[in-house]
């Protein structure tokens, strides 16, 4: 066989990854009938149109992807963030756990079950990570998802900032054009308290 035929490449998907049916090689009509063969073989677990999961096998069965996993593969890594509550928890600063996955995007697609999508448009997110864009999140309402406080909420930001875990100058070039304007203001008290202001 081919070693680079849609089957085989299929089959040497590692576990826990996820599979694009466009991506496979070969014509779209072999990529789909050897997805389809996989997921009958129950090699492939069909999360939706021309996506599918390499779970991992367990005494109960293949392990399904979290619907954050979902929604990443879905969505791509580019400009996409927690939201809401699920900001909160990515910064620790809440306790809460939210019954969905909330993520801000720049395009909504159909429904993913167990993900609520949050639709933005300020392309210049496009250059931010999961936890930037989970920071401007929380700026849009502090005083309902930073539980634990301002203080606590500028201390972990500056730790992050330190660990290389974010980029205060990125996140500065992307905010003037958030269309928010709670966020425009609360990061300008953001940066006024990392640097020390009162």
């Amino acid at each position: 066989m081919n070693p680079l035929s849609p089957a085989s490449v299929i089959r040497k998907t590692p576990a826990g990854s996820f599979v694009h049916v466009d991506m496979l090689p070969g014509s779209s009509t072999a990529a789909r009938k050897a997805a389809s063969r996989a997921a009958k073989d129950g090699l492939l677990l069909p999360i939706r149109r021309g996506l599918y999961y390499r779970g991992r096998q367990t005494r109960y069965g293949v392990k399904a992807p979290t619907p954050e996993e979902v929604a990443r593969a879905v969505l791509g890594n580019r400009g996409i963030g927690p939201a809401g509550y699920s900001a909160a928890r990515v910064w620790g600063v809440t306790t809460k756990i939210p019954p969905h996955w909330h993520v801000a995007t720049l395009r909504v697609v159909d429904p993913i079950d167990g993900v609520v999508q949050h639709s933005r448009s300020n392309i210049a997110r496009v250059d931010l990570n999961e936890k930037e864009v989970a920071l401007l999140e929380l700026l849009r309402a502090p005083e309902v998802h930073v539980e634990a406080g301002w203080a606590t909420f500028v201390k972990n930001v500056r730790a992050a900032a330190e660990n290389e875990e974010v980029s205060i100058r990125s996140i500065r070039n992307a905010v003037p054009s958030e269309y928010n304007k709670a966020t425009r203001d609360n990061f300008l008290r953001l940066e006024k308290a990392l640097a020390g202001s009162p």
